[in-house]
């Protein structure tokens, strides 16, 4: 199995497990990040463990090392609420800077962080298009050109051997291609919730992949009767 597939018209790489390389346009792509999500749960007294930040950033400096993108696009819900890019500790800050400082970073403002204002470096857009395909935070119901997007953190599941196995998945449609979450303390939807599919904006000849990354590639899951399932 191969990590590359097409999609509208442009060839892409899963990276790792959740995140997408566009060679065309030397761009990483992740999405929602929902950076300081520990911290905005301490706020009301719910205790998660504290590194998400620092870990979510260091695995793209990981696959940055590994690639070495021109840009890192980040598809919204950067941060986990709208005061999380002001709290975000020296080790994180540091690394996000060292991060912008090395690649154009492009933040794409989502529904949790709408008033993102890009003070590590980068710059902030509500939206963006590249060679013809739109990058949104969220899906957008009747526009006819590709689009990505991020939102719904999709996963997958599947019994084998006996056990539910879940992994993050893409959703892939001819015209849709909906990314997983990105964040290391980010939860997840089912690839088959009536959400996702609904956000799928199928056409009556359109079908939905599920692209779940493995060590060997990518494995390509056909999701059955998913205009029924929309609805």
């Amino acid at each position: 199995m191969a990590h590359d597939f097409e999609f509208g018209g442009e060839a892409f790489e899963v990276a790792g497990e959740a995140a997408l390389y566009w060679r065309a346009q030397d761009a990483l792509l992740v999405s929602d990040l929902h950076l300081e999500k520990a911290s905005a749960f301490a706020l009301v007294g719910q205790m998660l463990p504290p590194y998400d930040s620092v870990s979510t950033l260091e695995e793209i400096a990981t696959l940055c090392r590994t690639y070495r993108p021109a840009k890192i696009i980040s598809l919204g819900d950067n941060f986990h609420d709208d005061d999380g890019e002001h709290r975000l500790a020296q080790d994180a800050a540091a690394l996000l800077v060292d991060l912008a400082c090395n690649t154009e970073w492009i933040w794409i403002t989502g529904n949790h962080d709408r008033a993102v204002s890009a003070i590590w470096g980068g710059k902030a857009l509500d939206a963006l298009t590249l060679s013809g395909i739109t990058l949104r935070h969220e899906a957008l119901s009747g526009d006819p050109n590709p689009e990505i997007s991020g939102h719904f953190h999709p996963k997958f599941r599947q019994v084998l051997r006996g056990r539910m196995v879940k992994r993050r998945c893409f959703v892939k449609t001819p015209r849709k291609l909906i990314m997983p979450a990105f964040g290391a303390l980010t939860g997840g939807l089912d690839v088959q919730d009536a959400a996702i599919l609904k956000a799928c904006d199928l056409n009556h000849d359109e079908g939905v992949e599920a692209l779940v990354a493995t060590q060997s590639g990518v494995a390509r899951f056909a999701l059955n009767n998913p205009r029924a399932l929309a609805k």
